[in-house]
């Protein structure tokens, strides 16, 4: 199963808007969501500070700030596509 995990802040309302957006695709597109708050993790902080929602498909950077579906459904195709 692939998994698009979405690093995050609490109290972050565009990490909400893009895991309610991804959120209404899943089980349409068979991904599993993996949520990971970056709070408390200094090298997630450094990592991702302010670019928070951060998004990726298996491990790989996808986007951040805003879910595109259209790009997005394209990235998860293309990702399979070279599973």
């Amino acid at each position: 199963m692939t998994v698009v995990t979405v690093y995050s802040r609490k109290n972050c309302h565009l990490c909400d808007v893009a895991l309610e957006t991804l959120e209404s695709v899943e089980a349409e597109l068979d991904f599993e969501i993996e949520k990971i708050f970056i709070d408390g993790n200094e090298e997630l902080i450094n990592k991702y500070g302010e670019e928070v929602p951060v998004i990726h498909i298996d491990g790989v950077h996808h986007d951040m700030f805003r879910v595109d579906l259209v790009r997005f459904r394209s990235s998860l195709e293309k990702h399979r596509q070279h599973q």
